[in-house]
């Protein structure tokens, strides 16, 4: 019996010993029919699951406005020695209209130049919210031309020496060809976007010096050009579009543009009390009246404005570029009048920038700054360039860095501005609320509550060192890193 035992044993201790192979093969077979070899896992990126996203734009162009999917941000109750974002719904500041661009002359004559097929994808990647579309929700146009337009115009042109005070020659023909059709496609993709009008020149027959450039409005034209804006207003509505807001001139206190016009806070304060305001509600016109619209080291010209009664009564706020003075400035003004808006209108990036230089400091300035001394929006100048910045009046700005270069050749070129615009625009839509948050070390930061009820992060690491942190939220944290020089948005529900 023990001999014939033997081969068995021998058989069965061979069975056990080969048993995970065979079991191997065979899972191998079952899970892969076709008989091809089995798939290596590492070639497959592994997305990690999160609590929060995260879209990050990089210094050094190695990371452009994209969703960092392996972040792995889930919200523990574990503590940390890290510093601490703490983000409070319980504490609310201003709403948000948008973040955008200046839709120049320029920037409609470029992309209105695009094929129609890229026009529309253009359009849409813009206007859009959903996929990696970076849904822009605020526009500023020139009323009439301005420095970024082809040579200097207004909507009532007449020979020399001639005047029109019944404006039966004023015409928004010129604006037919690119402005106006490019605003219709994006008010068919978004019909709530808003817009501001601005013009930087009165028609040059109203005015001082009978010049584009310089002068100022000859006081027995004011009542004329308060008509000019309602027929502005109403001319454009006939078209389709909607005018939020205007502010009465850009840059009032700069007689060196082409155009310009010079408008002191007395001459606004006058023309507004008297002319525009009253013109306005004659005629029914809703569109809100926003003043100054220039740099923050003059924050009087705003107040000594507001401060008059029988202005202020017309005035929905006050708008502010940063060529010069200090972005905290605005609460300044927000503290004297706080049931008056703010809004931030316009900032350049040049082609003489740095781009990591230029995100550091937009962002912390407007993005963050801006808005968090109660700016309702943020616009950056401008929207689209030519590649040699050639598409400019006589005078006008010949290095003003488009969002976009459009180019014949190369096609569409997403500069700085893009990226600025994108980390906030495509997250914080309009109608959501700056919420409480703290700035810690290195990092600069401002929160949003949206309407559909998500919360939104923007992170600035201004230090020269890759920083991890924590997020803090309703008693729990996550501990995402940041590059130095990056900027971070982080959304959850």
């Amino acid at each position: 019996m023990l001999r014939e035992s033997k081969p068995i044993i021998k058989n069965y201790f061979w069975m056990v010993l080969l048993l995970p192979f065979l079991i191997y093969f065979a899972g191998c077979k079952k899970n892969n029919p076709t008989n091809n070899p089995p798939v290596n896992n590492d070639t497959i990126p592994t997305i990690v699951k999160s609590d929060v996203a995260f879209w990050m734009t990089k210094p050094d162009k190695s990371v452009l406005f994209k969703e960092q999917t392996n972040a792995g941000l889930v919200f523990s109750s574990s503590p940390n020695g890290y510093s601490t974002i703490n983000v409070d719904t319980t504490t609310t500041y201003q709403s948000i209209d948008g973040f955008g661009f200046a839709l120049t002359g320029a920037s409609a004559e470029l992309i209105n130049y695009l094929s129609e097929s890229n026009k529309e994808a253009l359009l849409q990647e813009l206007f859009l919210t959903d996929s990696t579309n970076i849904g822009v929700s605020y526009l500023r146009i020139s009323l009439g031309a301005s420095d970024l337009s082809s040579a200097p115009f207004t909507y009532d042109e007449v020979y020399p020496g001639q005047t029109d005070t019944t404006l039966q020659n004023f015409s928004i023909d010129k604006e037919k060809k690119d402005l106006i059709p490019i605003l219709q496609k994006i008010i068919a993709l978004d019909p709530s976007i808003k817009i501001i009008a601005t013009p930087w020149t009165a028609p040059i027959w109203m005015k001082t010096n009978d010049s584009y450039e310089g002068g100022s409005l000859k006081p027995q034209y004011y009542g004329v050009y308060a008509k000019y804006f309602v027929k502005y207003i109403q001319a454009m509505k006939a078209e389709g579009i909607n005018i939020t807001a205007i502010t009465p001139q850009n840059e009032p206190l700069n007689a060196y543009n082409n155009p310009a016009m010079l408008m002191t806070s007395a001459e606004e304060d006058n023309f507004v009390k008297n002319y525009l305001g009253p013109a306005f509600k004659a005629n029914n016109i809703n569109t809100k009246i926003i003043i100054y619209d220039h740099n923050l080291d003059h924050p009087e010209y705003a107040i000594s404005i507001l401060s008059d009664t029988a202005a202020s009564k017309y005035i929905d706020g006050s708008a502010f570029h940063l060529y010069a003075g200090d972005i905290n400035t605005m609460s300044t003004v927000h503290n004297a009048f706080p049931n008056k808006n703010l809004y931030f209108t316009e900032q350049a990036t040049f082609s003489t920038g740095n781009f990591g230089g230029d995100l550091d400091w937009h962002v912390q300035n407007l993005i963050i700054g801006a808005i968090r001394n109660w700016s309702k929006n943020v616009i950056e100048w401008n929207l689209a360039s030519d590649p040699t910045q050639s598409l400019h009046t006589a005078g006008g700005c010949s290095s003003c860095l488009g969002a976009l270069t459009i180019s014949t050749n190369s096609g569409v070129t997403r500069n700085v501005s893009y990226y600025i615009i994108a980390q906030a625009a495509k997250f914080v839509r309009p109608g959501s609320v700056r919420i409480g948050s703290n700035n810690v070390d290195d990092l600069q930061d401002v929160a949003f509550k949206t309407p559909d009820g998500k919360k939104v992060l923007i992170v600035l690491n201004g230090g020269s060192y890759t920083s991890t942190f924590n997020i803090a939220f309703d008693g729990k944290t996550v501990t995402p890193t940041l590059s130095a020089g990056a900027v971070g948005t982080f959304i959850w529900k």
